[in-house]
């Protein structure tokens, strides 16, 4: 019989970052750096994320935290406040419904490949 605990299931977010002004490109180096430094803290699990652009340049990104427990211990770890603070800089979070091709009934986007 086993007697490890059952694993807490993950949390699958959509997140939508609208970069600064000539912010492109470290929005970019940032979505292509988040879910490793979240994976290297134990805060994202190993389901691979998707990032999309849309037509207006909001990056539109798809990833699994561990669980509701590591989402709430993001905000006292110390690598991810660094991460946090460079995407302030990069861009501002907008919602989903803020993004227009989130009104379309098969909605799409331009895709980038996090490689």
């Amino acid at each position: 019989m086993n007697s490890d605990k059952p694993k807490p299931p993950g949390v699958l977010v959509v997140v939508a970052y609208r970069p600064r002004p000539g912010k492109e490109s470290l929005l970019l180096q940032l979505t292509r750096e988040h879910v490793p430094i979240l994976r290297s803290q134990g805060l994202a699990s190993d389901r691979p994320p998707y990032a999309m652009r849309a037509r207006d340049g909001t990056i539109v990104e798809v990833f699994e935290w561990a669980s509701q427990a590591a989402i709430e211990s993001a905000h006292t770890n110390p690598e991810v406040g660094r991460l946090w603070v460079r995407y302030a800089e990069a861009c501002e979070y907008v919602p989903l419904a803020q993004v227009p091709e989130a009104s379309d009934l098969f909605a799409g986007f331009e895709p980038i490949d996090l490689g």
